[in-house]
């Protein structure tokens, strides 16, 4: 049995779980969520106020089914509680963000500004910061954990954080790995060398 698989997820109170054949619908106070599944490898049951995943077979892929479609269903009773985040920093002199309905609005660096239309699910706050390097941030709430660390990640792709400076997009706990520039290398060669 996968390990995680045969674990029961529990329904919590003003979670409502509705199986139907090959589609699971969850609904709380944070939205709505719908997520099919492959019944000819995993079967989805309600018992006891649980929602219990069991396979059809032995075959590697229903094991390999069993333990991914437990975890989407029980992020998606998580995520109707309580949606999940994302935080995106804006690090680079003069880059802004504003919000115009679902629409994200960037000016980062380039000459023109960038404007990305969130999807319908996902609410998105943008601040301005201006201290430590970081000028704008961004929050971005979403029912559906998927959804959310997908926008997130198209959303840093549009400036990417760069080596040198430093200068980009990055969620709030990201490292970025400085490297030296050419001038910084060739001093440090000449003083050892003279």
């Amino acid at each position: 049995m996968s390990r995680i698989g045969k674990l029961p997820i529990p329904i919590p109170s003003g979670v409502k779980v509705t199986i139907q054949p090959d589609r699971v619908f969850v609904e709380g106070v944070a939205g709505k969520l719908e997520q099919t599944y492959e019944s000819q490898y995993v079967s989805v049951a309600i018992e006891d106020g649980q929602v219990r995943v069991s396979r059809k077979g032995e075959a590697k892929a229903h094991r390999a089914r069993h333990g991914l479609y437990r975890s989407l269903i029980h992020n998606m009773i998580q995520g109707v509680q309580k949606p999940y985040e994302k935080r995106l920093q804006l690090i680079g002199l003069g880059y802004r963000a504003r919000l115009q309905g679902q629409e994200l609005v960037l000016e980062i660096g380039y000459s023109h500004p960038i404007h990305y239309t969130l999807p319908a699910t996902v609410k998105a706050e943008a601040k301005e910061i201006r201290s430590g390097g970081i000028e704008a941030e961004i929050m971005l709430r979403s029912p559906d954990k998927q959804l959310v660390g997908e926008v997130a990640a198209e959303i840093r792709a549009l400036r990417e954080p760069e080596p040198y400076k430093g200068t980009g997009i990055r969620y709030h706990d990201e490292h970025i790995t400085r490297k030296e520039g050419k001038l910084a290398g060739a001093a440090a060669a000449k003083e050892g060398g003279a």
